[in-house]
């Protein structure tokens, strides 16, 4: 099944108005990124190129957009994969171009949808020392040791814009280490069940 209506393959067409075959790379090329293909410069570049109208410009800018989005979410490497996706009426030669670039884009694309996807922070760095308490406003709390946990966490740099590093530090009784490492026993378990699978 094709992830493009009629439509979208009858605005790809228009691609074989370009005066090159490097105007067509350009176009996929820059059709890729979110949003790219609603880009009034865009939008008006490709249709000044094409000698199409505005409308005519942004349709084909997202009928690429949306046909190297299916080819990298579902890891099409292969020729044959990506030319399926094709009706039989649609220009042979164009299609043969279009497959090739796809095919010649897709691992870079790939990365950088990798690169610029939403993650949580990440552990950085890890120390750790235990301390006596010396001094509390009760004596049963005297001489207790605990456990100074310092965590260096790197912010996810496409929300914050630029990668950034925190530290938090937590103080730990010696009851609450026992109950965090028996959870961090428990998800290394689930995570090894997991990978063995």
């Amino acid at each position: 099944m094709s992830p493009l209506a009629e439509e979208h393959f009858s605005s790809l067409q228009l691609l074989l108005k370009a005066p090159s075959k490097d105007v067509v790379r350009q176009l996929c090329t820059d059709s890729f990124p979110s949003r790219a293909h609603e880009s009034r410069a865009l939008i008006d570049n490709t249709a000044q190129i094409l000698s199409v109208s505005s409308t005519e410009a942004m349709q084909v800018l997202t009928a690429l957009h949306m046909l190297s989005h299916h080819v990298v979410y579902h890891n099409l490497a292969a020729p044959e994969q990506i030319l399926s996706i094709f009706p039989d009426t649609f220009h042979p030669n164009l299609k043969n171009l279009l497959t090739k670039i796809l095919l010649e884009q897709s691992t870079t694309w790939r990365n950088e949808s990798l690169a610029n996807q939403i993650s949580l922070p990440q552990l950085v760095d890890m120390e750790w020392r235990v301390d006596m308490k010396t001094a509390s406003d009760s004596v049963s709390r005297m001489a207790v040791p605990t456990c100074i946990l310092h965590m260096k966490i790197q912010d996810s740099p496409h929300v914050s814009g630029s990668s950034c590093d925190s530290s938090v530090t937590v103080e730990l009784s010696k009851e609450t280490l026992d109950t965090m490492l028996d959870g961090l026993g428990r998800i290394r378990d689930q995570l090894s069940a997991v990978a063995g699978k």
